[in-house]
């Protein structure tokens, strides 16, 4: 008699599984003095063994990364929140337990601002796709770099770098994935390069974000510190003089990377449009909506108007008028959207708990020498912000460090100062791109279903690990 095997069966289930389990009810139940952190409470505790079983989970596959995900939502709301179970909470004794976290907080990941954008913009990509506009904009934006699939691997990159210095990075990735789209259409399905162009959404986003003061929150949290409370007067056209150069640099080394890791087998991209295409109203509404969408996100400091609350203004126009339909609604990737949720909430609980404070606080900074205090820092921001949010990883970094290096005084001068401290940890945070829910532009490229965490990982440690080691050169030997 033949038992059918569950789907998700297999060897990595069978043999990583028992042993994550092992390590995570290792740390939940063993003694907390091990971890080193004086007044590590039990919530806290907790919280760092579903950390880690989430991770590990994440970073080996062994059941689909959205699973996981909605699998670690259901563990916290059970054992850390404020509405877990009864013998959760301490016997009676909640005072030596800690910080529970609100369950409030935990479901409401699911509705969080950036999944709005998410679901903006694959809203966006549907119905761009529906009369044609992704494949005519998208043959405009590359013309400039030719047809060699290597050229257009560069285009992609140079070209959401440059949206990604004055627009939110997720709204930038959202905006080309619908370009990508007909480009995948056109590569054969076997072939690996069809992995590099998803990979370049989020490298090149990411990076892009580096480039100006606006670029991404963790840039201007840094300068609002060294203007506002050290008074050094770091200008914007100071920023992008050093980092501009430092972007275009790291996007030319995640461009050889790419296609040193996923080499194209075709060899010209040619985009073919199907003339003829008969344009009705819909096809006018859907112009009209995508240029008015993106004109909004680029001007959101002009109009106040914040990037997700615009998202959702093509998923309130094209539900309306018709152009998406319940069908159309199917083909949304949901799971990305609960995968990226789960990530939402690990964050959460770090936060909520106290952990993630704790957990830099009881670092000693000073009795270390003044470049370990700072490469340590950019360690930091580096591997907080592959598990939360880079602005949260910001907020909890620099008040700390600004502290710090105002405490050590002149011994930070012969390293940079404050200003490499403090803008060498948020420069790491938008480095920090190893799983899909590191970043949201991460998610939306593991949205294509073309790469898995490890292809994601292998990318993303190398040009993190370059662009840490040639971040530091530059400000240590150049400076902001």
């Amino acid at each position: 008699m033949n038992i059918p095997v569950p789907k998700h069966f297999n060897k990595k289930l069978g043999l990583m599984l028992p042993l994550i389990l092992l390590v995570t009810a290792f740390l939940w139940l063993a003694p907390a003095d091990i971890f080193g952190i004086d007044g590590l409470t039990v919530v806290e505790q907790r919280t760092i063994a579903i950390f880690v079983f989430t991770a590990l989970m994440w970073m080996f596959e062994v059941i689909p990364t959205w699973t996981t995900s909605v699998l670690s939502i259901v563990i916290m709301l059970l054992t850390i929140s404020d509405s877990s179970i009864w013998f959760m909470k301490g016997y009676g004794i909640p005072s030596e337990m800690g910080t529970f976290v609100s369950y409030k907080a935990l479901l409401s990941t699911f509705a969080d601002p950036v999944i709005m954008l998410f679901l903006g913009g694959f809203i966006l990509a549907i119905a761009a796709t529906k009369v044609g506009l992704d494949l005519h904009l998208a043959k405009a934006l590359l013309k400039p770099f030719g047809k060699r699939s290597e050229f257009v691997l560069l285009g992609f990159l140079m070209v959401i770098g440059l949206f990604s210095m004055f627009m939110s990075n997720t709204a930038t990735a959202a905006m080309m994935l619908t370009f990508l789209a007909p480009v995948l259409r056109t590569l054969p399905p076997d072939g690996k390069g069809r992995i590099g162009l998803a990979l370049a959404i989020p490298i090149a986003a990411n990076l892009g974000g580096i480039g100006t003061p606006i670029g991404t929150p963790p840039n201007a949290i840094a300068l609002g510190y060294l203007n506002d409370s050290l008074h050094m007067n770091v200008g914007f056209g100071e920023w992008m003089l050093v980092m501009v150069p430092y972007v275009i640099v790291m996007l030319l080394i995640a461009w050889g990377i790419l296609l040193y890791l996923f080499p194209f087998k075709q060899k010209t991209i040619e985009l073919h449009i199907e003339e003829g295409k008969p344009k009705t109203w819909q096809t006018y509404v859907v112009y009209v909506t995508f240029a008015v969408t993106i004109l909004l996100w680029m001007l959101d400091r002009v109009t106040g108007i914040n990037s997700n609350v615009v998202a959702m203004i093509p998923v309130g126009v094209f539900c309306v008028t018709g152009i998406i339909t319940k069908e159309d609604l199917k083909d949304i990737n949901w799971s990305v959207l609960w995968m990226v949720a789960g990530g939402f909430a690990l964050g959460v609980a770090l936060q909520s708990t106290g952990l993630a404070e704790h957990l830099v606080s009881s670092i000693p900074f000073a009795r270390w020498s003044p470049i370990a205090v700072i490469l340590v820092a950019g360690f930091l921001g580096y591997f907080i912000s592959n598990f939360i949010s880079n602005t949260a990883a910001a907020n909890l970094l620099v008040p700390i460090l600004c502290a710090v290096g105002v405490g050590m005084g002149e011994s930070l001068e012969a390293v940079g100062g404050v200003r490499t401290l403090l803008i060498g940890a948020v420069l790491s945070t938008s480095l920090a791109m190893l799983f899909p829910i590191s970043t949201p532009p991460n998610a939306l490229a593991h949205s294509t279903g073309l790469v898995n965490t490890k292809q994601m990982a292998t990318a993303g440690i190398l040009v993190g690990v370059i662009g840490y080691v040639l971040g530091y050169a530059l400000l240590i030997f150049i400076g902001v």
